[in-house]
């Protein structure tokens, strides 16, 4: 069977629910391989808070100052990603937690080192780190760090992050989990959508916001080799499915 990716929240409480764990059970009974990626940037904004470090949003991106980034890693590294390890652990999963340097699985660049600082895109997944854990019937966690061909490391965008790991490992789905349902459009929860309508939507203003970085990352997967992208609020329910527009012959 074929690999799930997850990106989930950072707030391990809002998603880890009994319900989800039974999900990932089913999967894995059902021959699945699992893929984690977490965010953390409610953590990472209550502790540059607690600090009385300033927070500049620009673009959608927070501004990842050298002091800023120091906090990035450590809450991702040291917080959250330890304590979602954690709770899978106790369900009885064996995972174990990635981040850029695990032998240097995800690659990336300067978006903007002027404007945004240690901001960066994905340039390269190293698949045979996930796949090693994989095949040791791990469930990798994994955190949305990069890192420069330089060694330097950055702040990199959680639901680009797990879109790039599923198009690398050839994912059949990849679950975006956000605090909606799915797409609405005239006060339906949208089941399925492809690509074509997904441009539509975004014309008609009905897809805006913090839902367009999220939709164009989906689009990017899909474009790359994944099945299907779901944009839910919880993996027992499918939510609002997007695929690659059917051609008929």
């Amino acid at each position: 069977m074929g690999k799930i990716v997850v990106k989930i929240g950072g707030v391990a409480s809002d998603n880890l629910t009994q319900s989800f764990f039974q999900q990932i059970e089913e999967w894995q009974t059902a021959g699945h391989e699992i893929i984690v990626v977490h965010g953390g940037g409610y953590y990472i904004t209550e502790m540059m808070e607690r600090l009385n470090i300033p927070v500049t949003i620009k673009e959608g991106l927070r501004v990842t100052t050298e002091q800023a980034l120091k906090i990035t890693q450590m809450v991702l590294i040291g917080q959250v990603q330890p304590t979602i390890t954690t709770l899978f652990q106790q369900q009885g999963f064996a995972t174990i937690g990635l981040n850029a340097s695990s032998d240097n699985m995800i690659q990336g660049k300067f978006i903007d080192q002027e404007k945004l600082g240690y901001v960066g895109e994905i340039t390269e997944v190293n698949p045979a780190a996930i796949e090693g854990v994989l095949y040791r019937n791990y469930i990798p966690i994994i955190a949305p760090l990069g890192m420069t061909s330089s060694g330097q490391w950055l702040n990199v965008n959680a639901d680009d992050t797990a879109c790039k790991i599923a198009e690398e490992v050839g994912a059949e789905a990849l679950y975006l989990l956000t605090d909606v349902p799915g797409v609405k459009q005239a006060g339906e929860w949208l089941k399925k959508l492809s690509i074509a309508e997904v441009e539509e939507l975004k014309n008609e203003e009905v897809i805006t916001g913090g839902m367009i970085p999220k939709i164009n990352s989906a689009i990017n997967a899909l474009e790359n080799g994944v099945s299907e992208v779901h944009i839910t609020n919880c993996i027992e329910k499918a939510g609002t499915v997007i695929t690659k527009e059917e051609v008929f012959a």
